[in-house]
């Protein structure tokens, strides 16, 4: 079997705990980052600086980044709206930033509080500074695949956010499923789009598995030339905005399936297990991933008892 590689991107400490009734202190998301690097990591969406009115998950941002090794060999990233979301970023130390702008008008005042319009205008600001301070920049088109309030976001109306994210020059560009409600052809297609429209810039993919197509949307991504995927240890997280956008495609899930594929991510799958378990311990909830509830195959010598999920 040949070997290739993939990136995944963890996100649990923030799109994995923005949804979550649960809010952590500083040190257990300082916890989670530590474990998420030390299971392979190398990559680890961190925090938001936004509104803590709006996302209360997110209030100790800056008193966590001030934790964060963000100038060793892992990259820390950061998700900012806004250029006072960028500012503070920067100021902390973030190297890395990620902004949304959704596919929807509705969606985008109901997440953001603005227009479309107004998201494009605000990244463009951001795209310069970003520019100027070195700071790698991922514009994420969110509800690429389908509005909780519009429904079906067409392929047409699509291309055309993309052209208008593609004119800023984001240094990658990822597709999110916000809610969960794409098939692998609709991801073969979305992609096939954002690389015609932003030839030569990085893609990335976002999936929710709140339809159970996370993993099998992630592994079409991989094959329409993706190169790194968002992935939340234990399956956690979600939006808050958006009604029934249950967790993200697990870490230890997707690790699973591409490890038996052939891919090398880089992660140790069982420690990620063990991982998975203790982040859904300390949330006080059952871990929604497969893997989690079914555990490792073949399970570890002496394993008879179901030990290899924790």
């Amino acid at each position: 079997m040949s070997v290739t590689t993939a990136e995944i991107v963890e996100v649990s400490p923030r799109d994995g705990l923005q949804n979550e009734t649960t809010v952590l202190s500083t040190a257990d998301k300082r916890a989670l980052i530590g474990r998420a690097a030390d299971a392979g990591a190398r990559r680890i969406e961190a925090t938001a600086f936004v509104r803590p009115d709006r996302v209360p998950q997110m209030a100790d941002a800056d008193d966590l980044a001030a934790l964060l090794p963000l100038d060793g060999p892992v990259r820390h990233t950061a998700l900012v709206l806004n250029e006072r979301g960028y500012q503070r970023a920067h100021d902390a130390g973030f190297r890395e930033v990620n902004m949304v702008v959704l596919a929807t008008e509705t969606f985008s005042r109901r997440n953001q509080g603005v227009s479309v319009a107004d998201a494009l205008r605000a990244t463009a600001t951001v795209r310069g500074r970003s520019r100027d301070d070195g700071v790698r920049l991922t514009v994420t088109v969110g509800a690429a695949f389908g509005c909780p309030f519009e429904g079906e976001v067409s392929p047409a109306h699509l291309r055309a956010v993309l052209r208008a994210v593609a004119e800023l020059a984001p240094d990658e560009l990822a597709l999110a499923d916000t809610i969960g409600v794409g098939a692998p052809t609709d991801v073969e297609e979305r992609f096939a789009a954002a690389a015609s429209i932003a030839p030569g810039v990085p893609l990335r993919a976002h999936f929710h598995d709140t339809r159970g197509t996370g993993v099998a949307n992630a592994v079409a991504a991989l094959r329409s030339g993706v190169t790194a995927l968002d992935a939340s240890l234990a399956g956690v997280g979600g939006c808050p905005f958006a009604p029934a956008a249950s967790g993200n495609v697990a870490t230890e899930d997707l690790a699973y399936t591409l490890g038996r594929m052939g891919y090398d991510l880089g992660l140790d799958l069982p420690r990620l297990l063990v991982d998975a378990r203790w982040l859904a311990d300390t949330l006080g909830i059952e871990p929604p991933s497969s893997l989690s509830r079914a555990g490792l195959f073949p399970a570890p010598a002496g394993d008879t008892a179901g030990e290899g999920r924790r």
